[in-house]
C-alpha cells in the first residue's frame, strides 16, 4: 500500500473508531440495551476509566455493526433508545381507561351533525407512551428511511472511492455505523415525541392502525398543567380532535396515501451536509469517552432550493394545513355549545399545532422533517367559509377528489374560493 493510501486508511480507521464511540454513547446510556447487549460494568455502561471494560464494550459494538440491519436505519436500536427515555410511563388504570373510551364515543356523537363523513372509529383505546411508539413505528419507518439513506451514504463517503475495495469490511462497517447513528438520533427524537403527543392522530399524520382512536392520558394530564382548564374538558377536546381525524382518514380513501406520499416526496429531497457529519464525528476524542456525550447531529439536514423540492414542500404544507384546518373547524363547531372553555381550547390548540411543541422542533432538527401546518389559520378560515356558503355536505364534498381541494393560493381569499363556481369539476361525493 502506498504511503498516501496508508495515511487515508489511518484517517478512515480513526473516523470509524470515533463513529463507533458515538454509537457506544447512545447504547451505554440505555437501561435496556438492544440485541442482548451485556454492558461491561453493569447497566450503567463501561467505566470510562477502565480500558478493559471500554475495549470489551467496543468489541461487542463492532460485532453488532458487523451484522447490519436491513434498510438504512437500525430500527431496533431506534426503538430501544426511544423506550429508554420513557422511564415515567404509568400504566392506564381500568377506571381511567373506561372514562377515556367513553370520552371518545361521546366526542364521535358530537361530530355527527358537523360532518357528512361518518364515524371512522372501529376501536377505542387508551395508550401508554410506549404503546404510541410501537403502534406508529411502521409508518415512521416508511417516512424516515429516505432521510436515513442520505445519512448512511454520508458516513460511507468518509471512505474515498478509490480505497473502498481495499478497505474491505471497514468500509461496510462505516455504513452500518451511519444506520446506527441515525437510529440513535431518531430514537431520541421519537422518545421525545412519545412523551408529548396527546393522541394517535395528534400531529396530523395517519400514524396508528387504521380505525383505532387512541388517547394518551399521561400526556394529556401533563399538557393540562398550567392551562387552568378543567381536565375533563381538555380530555373531551382531545377526543373530538382524534375522532375528527379518524373520520377524515377513514372515509377519504385517497387521503392517507396522499399525505404520506407528500411527506416521503419531500423527505427524498432532504440532503445531508457531509462536512457537518465529518465535523461532528471529528469532535470525538477516542481517548476521552466523555466527549461522545457532547456530540449532536442537529443541523446536518437541509432542503435544496430546486423547483422540485420547493413544489414538494408546498404540497406537504398544504396537505397538512388542509387536514388540520378541517379538524380545527369541525371540532370548534362541535364544542362551541358544549364545552364552557371551547374558545380558549380552540386558540390553545391552534397555537400548539402551528408552532409545534418542543419535541416536534427536536424531531425537525434531528431528522430534517418539519411536520407543522404553517398556514393553519388560513386553512381553518377557508373551511369555515365553505360551510357558510355551501353547508356541511358541500364543504365535505371537496374531499371526494384531490383535484377539488383548495390550493395554497386559495388560502389568500377564502370567501372567493367558497363562492366560486365549481361546475367545471365533476361531481365527486364523499366516498366511504
Amino acid at each position: 500500500m502506498s504511503p498516501s493510501l496508508r495515511t487515508t486508511a489511518a484517517r478512515v480507521s480513526l473516523a470509524t473508531k470515533r463513529a463507533n464511540l458515538l454509537v457506544a454513547s447512545t447504547v451505554a446510556g440505555m437501561t435496556n440495551p438492544p440485541f442482548g447487549f451485556a454492558l461491561p460494568g453493569g447497566s450503567g455502561g463501561p467505566d470510562p476509566n477502565d480500558p478493559a471494560q471500554l475495549q470489551a464494550f467496543l468489541a461487542q459494538l463492532q460485532q453488532m455493526l458487523a451484522n447490519p440491519s436491513s434498510g438504512p436505519v437500525n430500527w431496533e436500536l431506534a426503538l430501544q433508545v426511544a423506550q429508554s427515555q420513557l422511564r415515567d410511563d404509568p400504566a392506564v388504570a381500568s377506571p381511567q381507561r373506561a372514562a377515556l373510551e367513553e370520552d371518545l364515543r361521546l366526542a364521535d356523537l358530537w361530530l355527527e351533525p358537523e360532518s357528512s363523513l361518518p364515524s371512522g372509529i372501529r376501536a377505542v383505546e387508551a395508550w401508554r407512551r410506549a404503546d404510541w411508539l410501537t403502534n406508529t413505528l411502521e409508518v415512521w419507518r416508511k417516512l424516515c428511511d429516505p432521510v436515513a439513506a442520505q445519512m448512511t451514504s454520508a458516513m460511507g463517503d468518509l471512505v474515498p472511492e478509490q480505497m473502498r475495495d481495499q478497505m474491505g469490511p471497514m468500509a461496510a462497517m462505516l455504513s452500518s455505523v451511519g444506520g446506527a447513528v441515525f437510529g440513535g438520533q431518531l430514537g431520541s427524537a421519537l422518545g421525545s415525541l412519545a412523551a408529548e403527543v396527546l393522541s394517535a392522530g395528534d400531529i396530523g399524520l395517519p400514524l396508528g392502525p387504521a380505525g383505532t382512536a387512541a388517547l394518551i392520558p399521561a400526556n394529556i394530564t401533563a399538557y393540562g398543567e398550567g392551562l387552568e382548564i378543567p381536565e375533563d374538558q381538555l380530555r373531551l377536546y382531545v377526543a373530538l380532535r382524534e375522532a375528527a381525524h379518524q373520520r377524515l382518514f377513514g372515509h377519504v380513501p385517497w387521503l392517507r396515501g396522499h399525505v404520506l406520499n407528500a411527506v416521503e416526496t419531500y423527505a427524498r429531497g432532504i440532503t445531508v451536509d457531509r462536512e457537518a457529519v465529518e465535523e461532528a464525528v471529528g469532535r470525538i476524542d477516542p481517548s476521552d469517552p466523555e466527549s461522545m456525550r457532547e456530540v449532536q447531529l442537529e443541523g446536518i439536514f437541509s432542503s435544496d432550493e430546486s423547483p422540485q423540492q420547493k413544489a414538494a414542500l408546498a404540497r406537504l404544507e398544504t396537505a397538512l394545513a388542509l387536514v388540520e384546518g378541517w379538524v380545527c373547524h369541525v371540532v370548534e363547531r362541535a364544542s362551541a355549545e358544549r364545552l364552557p372553555d371551547a374558545v380558549r381550547l380552540a386558540e390553545t390548540f391552534r397555537r400548539r399545532r402551528a408552532a409545534g411543541g418542543p419535541a416536534e422542533q427536536t424531531f425537525a432538527a434531528l431528522v430534517g422533517l418539519e411536520l407543522r401546518p404553517r398556514r393553519l389559520r388560513e386553512a381553518t378560515a377557508l373551511w369555515a367559509a365553505l360551510a357558510d356558503h355551501r353547508g356541511v355536505d358541500g364543504r365535505d364534498a371537496l374531499w371526494g377528489h384531490p383535484d377539488l381541494l383548495p390550493s395554497d393560493d386559495d388560502f389568500a381569499d377564502p370567501e372567493a374560493f367558497a363562492q366560486a363556481d365549481l361546475d367545471t369539476f365533476p361531481d365527486f361525493p364523499p366516498t366511504d
